[in-house]
Formats: C-alpha cells, structure tokens, sequence
C-alpha cells in the first residue's frame, strides 16, 4: 500500500548572504510548489548578513502547505558542500537544484518538475541560460565565454551535446541521485554533478530557462577565479575521477598516439604533433578499453604500412578511420555480453 505522505518533490536551495532576496524567493517557491508533497530544504551555509534569521521567520508564519526544512552549517563551506547536505537530508522521487538568487526563474523550475513527472523516460533535465527565446538579462561577457566554453571542453570529453554545463537549475528523478556520489565543495559542483551523472549512462536533457544576471555590488560570489577553477575541474572529472582499467587504458592510448604524431612533421611542428596526438590518445582512452583500443593501433600501424611520404599520411588517416568504426563495433557487440568491463 503506497504511503499517504510520501513526498513527490524535494527543493534544495543553497543560501549564503542572501538576505535581499530571500522573502521574494520564498513568495515564488509558494506561487509554484505550494503543495503538501513537496518539501522545501533550506541550506544555510554558514550566512552572516541576517539572512539566518528572515529563514526562520519564514518557517514559524506556517502560511505554507509544503514541508520546510531549514539547514544551518556552521562555517561556509561552499554551494557544493551545501548541495551535498541538501540530498543527504532529501526524501523525494524528485531533486530540483534552486538557486537562491533569483538569477533563474522559479516559473521555469515548475515547468521543468511537470515536464520530468510526465514522461517516466526523463531522469534528468538540467536549465540552459542559452537555449529558446525567454528572457535575458546578461552583461558580462568574460563569464559567458568561460561558461560556454566549459561546455564545449565538457562535451569533448564525455561525448555529449550540452550548451551549458553550469546552469545552477537543475532536475534530477531519484534514480539518477542514488547513483552519483559528489565530492566537490564549491562552484566546481555543476562539472562534477553533470560528469557523474553521464559516467552513470543516464542522458541529460536540456530546457532553455530565463536569466537575469547580477552583478558583484549585488551580491554575485561566483569569480573568474571560479571560472578557472572549473577548467581543473573539468581535467580531473575526466582523467582522474576514473576506474583503475579506463586510467590504464588512457595510459596506454596516449603513448601509442603519441608515437604516431612522432612520425608527422619536423623541428616545432613535430613537438605540436606529439602533443595533439597525445592528446587525442587521453580521449580514445576514455572510451576504449584496452583491447579495442590495439584495434585501433593495429590498424594505423598496417596503414604505416602503405605508400611513402604524403601517402603514408594519408594511408594512416584512412586506416585510422578504420579502425575507430571496428573498435566501436566491437565494443558495443560486447556491451551486450558479460565481458563487456574488457572492452
């Protein structure tokens, strides 16, 4: 017999010195999400400028039918730490990351939460500040640019098609949290959220979302610092965030590449070889083992074979084509099969 209280929805919203938005914030969450399944979790990260006590005076009015749970940590510990504390102390089928800056939409969170609870094949949505016609506020071109190409780096390394990678808006189905564990305590955690819930082959889906960008006077603690910070992050989720097997496979790949690109050019453009090669040799370890990755070498090794000079060239790019279209053919035969950990 399903339980009567059982919650549908869990908002987690991370607050630290949030005092001039806080009211508004808590009058749209009611607006939308004013429902007794859901729940409404408060992470108080360690806020200094009043904004401890406008969340309590928000709870003892009871003028909501939602249940409201309110987190104090101690010392500020970072938007990560807080979200972590948030899933921890979460009970609902769903997850929906809120910003508590009223940068991003409460409207459009409902519309993300009814589009995911209708359509049972959607684990995932995460908001794009870059995607449909809604409205947008936004005057900082140096954060745009970071953001975007963050999430071009992003989609190189983990084969996907996401515009943006940061949006703080983001809905998550049980299934998809009880599989993910996050570790990293500041701004990094949109990079390592996303990358965890890809390496968990869950596929994350995009809704374009309003955006209304403050500045630093206004409160903004995100930094370029933070901007440069994720390119770290970025390295790390994807080449050391790994199983034993796929980091001796990047290993591997790498120094055969790299042998490859030994081969092409002279002086300076020889070294730029190496190093693009090497490179390119980290991202085929990633998604070959190291079996189906000798299928690729094995197969530019013939194409070395062929011709001279230019031709060689060319003859190791075909057969460097070859062998990719084989590797993968090869391995998702064994994805089907119990060996598939091997390839």
């Amino acid at each position: 017999m399903p339980q009567e209280n059982k919650i549908n929805l869990s908002i987690i919203i991370p607050v630290f010195n949030e005092k001039t938005f806080l009211i508004k914030l808590f009058e749209e969450i009611k607006t939308f999400f004013n429902d007794s399944k859901n729940e409404i979790i408060f992470i108080d990260d360690g806020s200094t400028d009043g904004s401890t006590n406008i969340l309590k005076e928000i709870k003892e009015k009871k003028n909501y039918k939602f249940l409201l749970k309110i987190i104090k940590l101690d010392i500020n510990s970072g938007k990560g730490k807080a979200i972590q504390t948030g899933i921890k102390n979460s009970v609902g089928e769903y997850v929906l990351l809120q910003d508590a800056d009223l940068e991003l939409d409460t409207r459009d969170a409902k519309e993300m939460y009814d589009m995911i609870k209708d359509n049972s094949e959607i684990k995932c949505i995460f908001g794009s500040r870059y995607l449909s016609g809604k409205l947008k506020k936004n005057n900082y071109f140096f954060n745009s640019v970071i953001g975007k190409l963050n999430s071009l780096i992003f989609n190189i390394f983990f084969a996907q098609s996401l515009s943006d990678v940061h949006c703080g808006l983001k809905i998550l189905h049980r299934d998809v949290v009880e599989k993910i564990k996050l570790t990293v305590n500041d701004f990094g955690i949109e990079i390592d959220l996303a990358s965890q819930v890809v390496r968990n082959n869950f596929y994350i889906y995009e809704f374009g979302v309003s955006y209304f960008f403050r500045s630093k006077s206004e409160g903004k603690k995100i930094t370029w610092i933070d901007g440069l910070k994720s390119f770290y992050y970025l390295i790390k989720s994807r080449f050391f965030d790994n199983s034993v097997s796929t980091n001796l496979s990047i290993l591997y790949s790498s120094i055969y590449m790299a042998f490859v690109g030994s081969h092409f050019g002279m002086g300076l453009g020889n070294t730029l070889f190496i190093i693009f090669f090497f490179i390119f040799g980290c991202i085929i370890g990633i998604h070959f083992k190291i079996l189906t990755s000798s299928i690729i070498f094995i197969s530019i090794f013939i194409g070395s074979l062929f011709s001279k000079g230019n031709g060689t060239t060319l003859a190791v790019i075909i057969f460097f084509v070859v062998g990719i279209f084989i590797a993968r053919n090869v391995k998702l035969y064994f994805l089907k099969t119990k060996f598939n950990q091997y390839f």
